[in-house]
């Protein structure tokens, strides 16, 4: 068990000189403040305090006072910076004067949410699959220039091994166990995934390993991004995000061996949920304007509201059990991507789930047909809706949802809203080159 005295202890160990404390601001960027050996153990101890009006959706001018506790157990030498002034970091949680947790603090949203599944006596797990690109730079520009011309699971034009490979050494120095790597369908994409676990670690490793691939890609004058849909006419990069509750005894709460996909009707309960909020839960999930150049029809993009199992034009999928591995059994969410805030997305995707357990949701039937193909008339004989057509689209219907609004809070929810509004409407005034092309001479 780790205490304050035993991370001390490791730090003059591993010869650590400074200390990044980080934590997340709501719409997932990490941030970080930087303390020397010398004042870790007040740090430990006490907090560093820091002014939080400067974060985005923290704290208004008059009440920005707030202090990092660290999370002893995510300290991890940074292997880019094990040079003679090494740098470990440790997670923080956001704390208000009087002791109590800032409830704007996206890590608190989160253990809140799983606090409540943990009463219900479930214990929530996710496994999320981050895509992303490799771009060259252009005299040190940041261009959507593909570093190679490989495709699904490529070898012979897949430039990138040498980097993925060490991109997943980093990940494991950084305490995050890698279990595959490959190159993914468009030029210069790729996918890393990670050990399926409890929900908050998972949600720590995955903002840990966003910067983590993006500086081990710098040491080869590359540039790593999330972005949803970099290039138009190819496939976008997803976050597909995999699911399941166990109890405190480690036993699966999905598994039901007499249904024919294994599930349980609580497993059932908990999809229809997710797919009842999935509208509202868009907004988190899929948060920037980008996001919906990903949400279109084809490129393997899920945007039909409905479930399957072979079928992965549905929105969610249920992989297929294997005898004998009872505890694999999960669903799959698709539509999230690598720009959501990890905390807030698992916050969102728990709540959704659980309303439909209290509620004894019951999902519609599976729909195994490639939904692509179905035109206006099936789709509505099949009541199979479809998701925002973009980013505005998407705070609307999240402003029309009590439950996916309880889980951010108050204060988180209307910070997002204002945030995300002025980020659509930013878009929205903006004169694209596609518009530039299409107009100028013809009008």
């Amino acid at each position: 068990m780790h205490t304050s005295s035993s991370i001390i202890e490791r730090a003059k160990k591993d010869n650590a000189k400074f200390f990044n404390l980080q934590f997340s601001d709501i719409m997932g960027n990490v941030k970080s403040v930087t303390i020397t050996f010398s004042k870790l153990e007040d740090a430990l101890e006490d907090g560093v305090w820091f002014d939080g009006s400067s974060v985005e959706g923290f704290a208004r001018i008059h009440e920005s006072d707030m202090f990092l506790k660290p999370d002893i157990s995510t300290y991890k030498v940074i292997p880019w910076y094990e040079g003679e002034d090494k740098t470990a970091r440790l997670i923080c949680d956001v704390h208000v004067p009087d002791g109590k947790p800032f409830e704007g603090d996206p890590r608190y949203i989160l253990k809140k949410v799983l606090a409540e599944a943990r009463e219900m006596g479930f214990i929530y797990n996710t496994g999320p699959e981050l895509e992303f690109f490799l771009f060259k730079k252009d005299n040190g520009k940041i261009h959507p220039l593909p570093h190679d011309k490989g495709g699904y699971f490529d070898l012979s034009m897949d430039l990138a091994f040498e980097v993925r490979k060490d991109m997943v050494l980093a990940m494991e120095k950084m305490g995050i166990e890698a279990e595959a790597s490959h190159h993914e369908v468009a030029h210069a994409q790729h996918e890393i995934d990670f050990k399926y676990g409890d929900a908050l670690k998972t949600a720590d490793s995955t903002n840990t390993m966003k910067f983590t691939l993006k500086a081990i890609a710098q040491k080869y004058d590359l540039h790593a991004t999330f972005m949803p849909k970099p290039i138009f006419g190819t496939n976008g990069s997803g976050m597909h995000v995999h699911q399941s509750l166990f109890n405190t005894n480690g036993k699966n709460l999905f598994y039901d061996k007499d249904d024919k996909y294994r599930l349980s009707k609580l497993a059932y309960s908990f999809m229809a949920g997710q797919l009842e909020h999935v509208k509202a839960m868009s907004a988190i999930l899929a948060p920037t304007v980008n996001s919906y150049k990903r949400l279109v029809p084809g490129y393997e993009a899920p945007v039909y509201i409905c479930w399957a199992q072979v079928n992965r034009s549905a929105l969610m999928r249920i992989p297929r059990y294997t005898e004998g591995r009872e505890q694999s059994v999960r669903c799959e969410l698709r539509c999230p991507d690598p720009t959501c805030n990890p905390y807030l997305a698992f916050a969102v995707m728990l709540k959704a789930g659980l309303d439909g357990i209290k509620r004894n949701l019951k999902p519609r039937a599976p729909v195994e047909e490639n939904v692509y193909g179905f035109n206006n008339g099936k789709l509505k004989e099949l009541n199979i809706d479809v998701l925002p057509h973009s980013l505005w689209g998407a705070i609307k219907e999240l402003k029309k949802d009590k439950v996916i609004q309880e889980a951010l809070g108050k204060q988180t929810y209307e910070s997002y809203v204002t945030a995300k509004t002025k980020e659509w409407d930013d878009f929205r005034i903006h004169v694209t080159d596609w518009e530039v092309k299409r107009y100028l001479e013809t009008t």
